[in-house]
């Protein structure tokens, strides 16, 4: 019997199907997202992948089971099930593992308007009816069980975000775009329809087996086929996203990668440009750069935690209009607090069209560091070298250290943050300088105590 602390993170579902998770276990989470929501009606949508219509149909029974009337969106990416959540203000759920390897499958849930479901705010109260259930018996059945209906939001999303991002005046642009055989295949087409683009697409079958790579272009190795593409068509830009195209990552005209923190800088200086004034949410790993562009855009960052749902919440307390994350993650308040990729693709379009140089030249003013890239290191004792670390630096004149997630030390020139993984022995090193000397060296000296 599974353990369901394998399986129920920090804010979601994910697993092995069906070695640790199946369709009759699917069928109580639906049971119990309903009761725990308290919701009369909810929407569900699924992924690619060959175990995601079973396991969202059988969630869907068991939602209905329970009184709850299920809309499926059916096929959809993310951040489309959570327009489909704010725009029918209903609680909803995704099939999807992501980025993760084909045998793995998970349940991205959200409360109504999009508003998002951790171990504080309903997981753990999911899990513990889904264990009661699973070890003493199904729940009796309600007396009016609810319905369970289909609907296409698929075109009312695209319109949704082309409202929000005009690209109609832009000069035309060569795009292409890796899908990675995942679910920017079933969006792009619709939400690019139109517009002046000329799309190169890559790998846009959708196909949950990925036969080309994985659908994680946070991996350099994923890209590369993007990269070569860009160059050898001569585009004007590449984008790549994940399995479940929540989160996309930027390459310029010569095929260079571009950090999802200036691509942060970026859409803030944007966003600020529409609301004067507003408040930005980064965590604490994205660049200095996005703090000194929304001062300079006459807006307010705000720092926090490495996860969404810190960056939703705080977003939610200050009344942020945007956030952004160097995963790639990135959040607008126009988009009910939600992460979005492809929002932040199109107002890099936007950007890009609106202008006639390149987008390496575009986004230099946003990309003012070195930095080393996320480093991880596997360790037996993540407490004791996050204390050894802090041993190492507290106390050195002109140096500062915080632990708002993990640890992070500043100095004049440099800055870095380690932090422990919630779900692996690892600790995870990002350092930031003001040349790339600089960064290597702090990088040598942390690593040479982590792994020591």
């Amino acid at each position: 019997m599974t353990d369901l602390s394998q399986i129920v993170k920090a804010y979601d579902v994910r697993g092995v199907v069906p070695d640790q998770w199946d369709e009759p276990l699917a069928e109580l989470f639906g049971a119990a997202f309903a009761q725990v929501t308290g919701a009369d009606a909810i929407v569900t949508g699924h992924d690619m992948r060959p175990s995601s219509p079973g396991l969202s149909r059988a969630f869907a029974r068991g939602a209905a089971a329970r009184g709850a009337d299920v809309t499926e969106i059916g096929l959809c990416s993310t951040d489309q099930l959570y327009y489909a959540s704010g725009a029918l203000d209903l609680p909803g759920a995704m099939f999807t593992a992501s980025h993760n390897p084909a045998q793995y499958n998970g349940i991205k849930m959200c409360r109504a308007g999009a508003a998002p479901v951790g171990q504080d705010t309903g997981l753990a109260d999911i899990r513990a009816l889904v264990e009661q259930w699973r070890d003493g018996g199904a729940p009796e059945p309600v007396a009016a069980p609810g319905t369970i209906t289909q609907r296409d939001v698929l075109a009312d999303y695209a319109a949704h975000l082309r409202r929000l991002v005009d690209l109609s005046g832009i000069r035309r642009l060569k795009v292409v775009v890796d899908a990675g055989n995942g679910m920017g295949g079933h969006t792009v087409p619709t939400v690019f329809e139109g517009l002046p683009i000329d799309l190169d697409a890559l790998y846009f079958e959708l196909d949950g087996t990925f036969p080309n790579h994985e659908a994680n272009p946070l991996d350099p190795a994923n890209i590369v086929d993007l990269q070569a593409r860009v160059r050898e068509v001569g585009a004007d830009i590449g984008l790549a996203f994940d399995g479940d195209a929540d989160r996309c990552f930027v390459v310029d005209g010569s095929g260079d990668p571009v950090s999802p923190s200036a691509i942060t800088a970026l859409v803030a200086a944007r966003e600020l440009a529409k609301h004067p004034g507003g408040t930005v949410i980064h965590n604490c790993i994205t660049s200095w750069s996005v703090p000194e562009v929304v001062k300079e855009n006459g807006g307010t960052p705000v720092r926090t935690r490495v996860g969404h749902s810190f960056i939703k919440g705080e977003m939610a307390r200050t009344g942020a209009i945007f956030g952004g994350e160097h995963s790639a993650h990135y959040y607008f308040r126009d988009f009910w607090n939600a992460d979005t990729g492809m929002l932040a693709a199109l107002h890099v379009l936007a950007a890009l069209g609106g202008q006639e140089g390149p987008l390496s030249e575009l986004v230099a003013q946003y990309d003012r560091y070195a930095a080393s890239g996320e480093i991880n290191s596997t360790v037996d004792d993540q407490t004791g070298r996050l204390a050894a670390i802090k041993t190492a630096y507290e106390g050195h004149d002109g140096v500062e250290l915080d632990e708002l997630d993990g640890l992070t030390v500043t100095a004049a020139d440099w800055w870095f943050n380690l932090r422990p993984s919630n779900t692996e022995p690892l600790l995870r090193l990002n350092v930031e300088a003001r040349d790339q000397e600089t960064v290597e060296r702090v990088r040598d000296e942390v690593l040479a105590i982590v792994r020591g």
